[in-house]
Formats: structure tokens, C-alpha cells, sequence
């Protein structure tokens, strides 16, 4: 298995810190805690239903004809991959590499490829996956670009597959309103604007033609009870939704100040983290001696940087400041 932000509890055994004593900002979700009420005892007693109005809530939150709930948007990622015939597939990378590895497994042929090289690439391939912003760098790509590869692929069959995990902050940026359109596919999650990771609930938003099909593949009670509940709740509740936007975006901009404050310029980030560009031994130099002071950063074996997670609280955003700037002191 790939690793992942968030694994705590194998950074406090590896730098000999308890658990309480950490930071961690390496998994780029929202840091604050969504209110969410305590739930009626029939979601733990009851099998789940798809006619609760899940579904319906998803689409007027994105905007989007048809929403599929999924255990996540890693449930999509492993499954869609198993719709298709063998197929030549472009991973537009560096990105989340769980993409990658769903689709080698499925026994397809991955290629990576640029932007630069699409162009010249796209009559070669039957599918393309884009995460957009981008995990890690935050590259945004525009909607006009995106559609007009799109357009070049479902004219030979194929299907864009548009990762919009990190896009929650910027609807207005989502290919959601257009994912109707045949051969375009985005993923959605509620983990990271929401804060839900635990919750394990994500949308595919596609044709209806596509959803059944995958829907038919995963099979019956696909996402819990709880989960929908939850995912009812938050996805309702327009008023926090916006007070979250605006209040993400200011703290990734007082993010991407601090770093470049202390001296990590030149990177990109979008509503959820900040990307530093940093060579790979100084990015792992780097990564250590924040850990030492039990502060996580996203250290990436095989792309050059770190990618640091929003702080949660004052005291947060202080230790994390004094932190970077005394482990940059000790390096230089």
C-alpha cells in the first residue's frame, strides 16, 4: 500500500513523541470541526436506503445532474478502473499516486504525461486522469482546458477522469455543472473541505449510463448509514459551507505568507495547503527537524518539496511559525 498524510501514530514511534505532543498538519483536510448533531439511533439500527436524499443534496451542492455516494472517492479510484477494457491511460504527474496504481492493477497501460505534452499525447490515450487543484503542487487548471481535452477524447470514446478532492473552496472552478456530458467523470470527497475524513463519503458525478454501471459494481449498501447521515447534514448547511470558504482561503493565504516569511518561496497552494518546492535532500533535512519538534509536514519520496496543512487554533499557527524558523536556523 501507498503511504499517506496523516500517519501519526508511525511518526510518533519513529521520533519518540507521544501523541499529544503533535502537530499535524500533513494531511491537507480541514482543520476545524464541523458541528455536526448527535445522530438518530435508527442510522446505526437500520441497513442505509439510496432514496434518503443523499443523492439530491450532493447535486445541489456541486451543481451536478447526477451524484453517486461512494465510500469515499478512493472507493471510485480503485473501481472505475475496472469499467473499461485494458485501455491507454495518461496520469497527468506528478499527483496522488493512488490513481496510478488503481489503474496498473487493472491491467491497463499507464503512461505519465505534462501538460506541455498533451497536446500531442491526447490522440494517444483512452483515458485521462487529472486532480485538479492538484495533490500535491496545487496546479489549478482552467475549465475551458479541461473541456476542450475532454472533448477531444469522448470523440474516440474516451473518458476524462477529474479529481476535484481539494476543489470545495473554489466551486466556481468545478467541472461538477458539466458532468453530464459523456466520457467526463469528476470525483468529489467530503473529507477534506468538510473535515470528515473518518466518515469515508464521496460523490462521482458522471452520465447516468456511468453511475449505474458503477453503482451495479460496488454493489448494495456501498456507503453506511452514519455516513449518510452525516453527509445530509453538512452537505444542507449552505450557511457554514460559505463561513468554511472564506475562512479557509484567508488562512491559506496567511499560510502561504508565514512560509514565505521565513524563506520557502516559489510554490503554489489552493483552499486546504500550501506546496514548497525544495530539493529533495533539504525537503527530507527539513521534514526531520520539524518532526523532531513534533510538527508533520507531507514529505514526498518521489517529488521534490513539502506540503504543509492548515493549523487549527492561534496557538497552532505560533508553534508552527517558531518551529519553521528554528528548524531553518538549525540547517543553515
Amino acid at each position: 500500500m501507498l503511504e499517506h498524510g496523516g500517519r501519526l501514530r508511525s511518526a510518533a514511534r519513529e521520533f519518540g513523541l507521544p501523541l499529544e505532543q503533535w502537530l499535524d498538519l500533513s494531511t491537507g483536510l480541514a482543520p476545524y470541526h464541523w458541528p455536526i448533531p448527535p445522530l438518530a439511533q435508527s442510522v446505526w439500527s437500520r441497513l442505509p436506503e439510496t432514496d434518503d436524499g443523499l443523492s439530491e443534496l450532493a447535486e445541489h451542492y456541486y451543481r451536478a445532474p447526477r451524484a453517486l455516494p461512494v465510500a469515499g472517492s478512493q472507493a471510485a479510484i480503485q473501481a472505475l478502473p475496472l469499467l473499461r477494457k485494458p485501455s491507454r491511460v495518461g496520469i497527468l504527474e506528478p499527483t496522488y499516486a493512488e490513481h496510478r496504481l488503481a489503474w496498473q492493477r487493472a491491467g491497463h497501460e499507464v503512461r505519465s504525461v505534462s501538460v506541455a505534452s498533451l497536446p500531442d499525447a491526447l490522440d494517444q490515450l483512452d483515458v485521462l486522469v487529472v486532480v485538479n487543484p492538484n495533490n500535491p503542487t496545487a496546479q489549478s487548471l482552467s475549465s475551458e482546458l479541461l473541456l476542450s481535452w475532454h472533448q477531444r477524447l469522448a470523440e474516440q470514446g474516451g473518458w476524462l477522469v477529474v479529481d476535484e478532492a481539494f476543489m470545495d473552496p473554489t466551486p466556481s472552478l468545478s467541472l461538477a455543472p458539466s458532468s453530464q456530458l459523456p466520457g467526463l467523470i469528476v470525483l468529489r470527497s467530503l473529507g477534506k473541505f468538510f473535515g470528515l475524513a473518518g466518515v469515508r463519503l464521496g460523490f462521482v458525478l458522471a452520465a447516468p449510463e456511468l453511475l449505474l454501471a458503477l453503482e451495479e459494481h460496488l454493489g448494495p449498501w456501498a456507503v453506511s448509514g452514519p455516513a449518510r447521515a452525516v453527509g445530509k447534514l453538512v452537505l444542507a448547511d449552505s450557511r457554514t459551507q460559505e463561513l468554511w470558504r472564506r475562512r479557509l482561503m484567508m488562512d491559506s493565504a496567511r499560510l502561504d505568507q508565514l512560509l514565505n516569511d521565513a524563506g520557502l518561496q516559489g510554490g503554489a497552494g489552493c483552499g486546504l495547503f500550501q506546496w514548497r518546492e525544495l530539493e529533495q535532500a533539504q525537503a527530507k533535512r527539513l521534514y526531520v527537524a520539524l518532526a523532531q519538534r513534533g510538527v508533520l509536514v507531507r514529505l514526498f519520496k518521489d517529488i521534490a518539496g513539502l506540503r504543509f496543512g492548515l493549523p487549527r487554533s492561534e496557538g497552532e499557527w505560533q508553534r508552527l511559525e517558531y518551529s519553521l524558523l528554528e528548524s531553518l536556523k538549525e540547517l543553515a
